[in-house]
């Protein structure tokens, strides 16, 4: 028996209908999409803990250097186990709140040095941006550049102001190291090792003293603390004691 030999259309009729079976494209797994809600959390926490640095801030300039967690957290419209949980003690906080403002200066004083011409004018400009950023809010700096162990209500990485601070005043010893050395070239490599870290002594010293000082006829403006303190830096109080009265010269006997 003979079969039939199927014309060219019943044979297109027979292949379409066999794969008319099987699906069109072959599907590859699909790479499994990235859980978005991580990053989400994530970005909603450094929201949150921005928002608190900044209200800690605002509370610290209203209640002052030694306002205690509990104040800080009350005047935020919150409670203290949330500021806790985000900065782990009031020294966290100080740590946090530090790198915030500490960077804040550092940027206003790293401005006014580049404006300077000479390495005088250049140390003048920064003593004035950090005794006009620090008396913003003396309660502020008084703050973050303090340590107030205690208050801890769970164990939490050591972080204390120190470590902004400290970060902020190695800044500023560059800064001034950065003209000193055009300046002075490698003869001056010595000085430039230790000098600008005795300036920084210096200057933090006498301006926190000034800003701590209550104000009288005899306290000294920002601008005049600012120029004094530059003097000190750059000649000394060799005029002042030059042109001071001389002194009655004592005997041997006498003693010193």
């Amino acid at each position: 028996m003979r079969l039939p030999i199927p014309s060219v259309p019943d044979t297109l009729g027979i292949v379409n209908f066999r794969n008319a079976r099987l699906p069109l494209t072959v599907g590859l797994p699909s790479a499994a999409s990235p859980d978005g809600r991580s990053a989400r959390w994530q970005s909603h926490r450094e929201e949150r803990r921005r928002e608190l640095i900044k209200q800690a801030r605002r509370a610290v300039h209203a209640l002052g250097s030694d306002a205690s967690m509990e104040e800080i957290a009350t005047a935020a419209g919150t409670s203290k186990s949330v500021f806790y949980r985000y900065f782990g003690d009031k020294a966290g906080l100080q740590q946090a709140v530090g790198e915030v403002v500490l960077s804040q200066m550092q940027n206003r004083i790293k401005e006014a040095a580049q404006s300077a011409v000479t390495p005088r004018e250049g140390l003048l400009a920064m003593v004035s941006a950090y005794l006009q950023m620090a008396d913003t809010s003396p309660s502020v700096y008084a703050f973050v550049t303090s340590y107030s162990p205690g208050e801890a209500a769970v164990p939490a990485p050591a972080a204390t102001g120190a470590g902004a601070l400290g970060h902020f005043f190695d800044a500023i010893a560059d800064m001034i190291a950065t003209p000193m050395r055009s300046h002075l070239g490698d003869v001056g490599e010595a000085i430039i090792d230790f000098w600008p870290r005795a300036a920084i002594g210096l200057v933090r010293n006498a301006g926190e003293q000034w800003l701590s000082t209550p104000d009288s006829p005899t306290k000294p403006s920002q601008e005049t603390m600012a120029r004094h303190i530059t003097a000190w830096l750059c000649v000394g109080i060799a005029p002042e004691l030059t042109s001071a009265p001389p002194t009655t010269k004592l005997s041997a006997k006498e003693g010193l």
